[in-house]
């Protein structure tokens, strides 16, 4: 049975904390770690009343990647990982990073310490990511004569250039959350990431949950895609959104004068 305390989920003004809960081995991703993320994600998924995720860590690491102390003791967690059932879209490795890509809420990934291989590619995978100016991140799959495959083909080519995700990802060096920044990896520097993404989380948590949920689905289906098939998105987007309650408590919102009370969302609909 999988060990879901080693990853904790926690809801307050609808707000989703997910702690990586490993600190004793730097939280480094056991098979019970990767179970517990795809189970926090689906936990969140059926909470509608969520509107932002904050994932982070507990101790003095993000995650230092793939145990392979874990691997090395259990062989059988390598096929457990990296074998895709006929009827899935992804393998195991896969979907703990692509999980939080899929939440229709955002996803803000607050970093310290060291964020490494597997636990780079689930940083990656978030919507924001908020580090430490040192922050030591890598994207190490080198090291084991292997490549990124929890989906960092899908998220470093849509945040970075080419050229500077085949250097860090050929050399497998180690860089500074700066240096990440200046690549587009990491969104935002602060010596206290989990207050910043607290504070992005509660102004998202203002909005219509509805607009925010359709805003990440609107992203994610026309980002780099052709012209007119972003604006025949854009439509059919709008038009689901067009007249919900939540779209009506906006205009209301909007509409009144300064000092008004704004009336609060309703739980977020679903866009699927």
């Amino acid at each position: 049975m999988s060990d879901h305390n080693k990853v904790l989920v926690e809801v307050q003004d609808h707000i989703a904390w997910v702690y990586l809960n490993r600190p004793e081995k730097l939280n480094g991703l056991d098979l019970d770690m990767f179970h517990g993320l795809v189970a926090a994600a689906k936990k969140i998924r059926k909470d509608r009343s969520v509107r932002a995720v904050i994932l982070t860590a507990k101790g003095e690491s993000f995650s230092a990647g793939l145990d392979f102390k874990a691997v090395s003791k259990n062989p059988s967690m390598i096929p457990k990982l990296f074998l895709k059932l006929p009827w899935t879209k992804m393998n195991l490795a896969q979907r703990i990073a692509h999980i939080w890509r899929d939440l229709p809420v955002p996803v803000i990934c607050a970093i310290h310490g060291n964020c490494f291989g597997g636990g780079m590619q689930i940083a990656l995978a978030a919507d924001y990511r908020i580090a430490t100016p040192d922050a030591n991140l890598c994207i190490m799959e080198m090291k084991w004569g292997l490549i990124p495959d929890m989906s960092g083909m899908v998220t470093l080519s849509r945040l970075t250039r080419v050229d500077i995700a085949q250097e860090l990802t050929m050399t497998g060096r180690q860089f500074s959350a700066e240096e990440g920044f200046s690549y587009g990896l990491i969104s935002k520097l602060a010596d206290d990431p989990q207050a910043e993404a607290l504070a992005l989380a509660q102004t998202i948590a203002t909005k219509s949950p509805d607009a925010i949920a359709a805003t990440k689905y609107l992203f994610k289906k026309t980002w780099k895609a052709d012209t007119w098939k972003a604006l025949r998105w854009e439509r059919w987007v709008q038009t689901r959104l067009l007249g919900r309650k939540n779209q009506q408590i906006a205009m209301k919102n909007g509409l009144a004068g300064k000092g008004a009370e704004p009336k609060p969302f309703r739980d977020r609909s679903s866009f699927k």
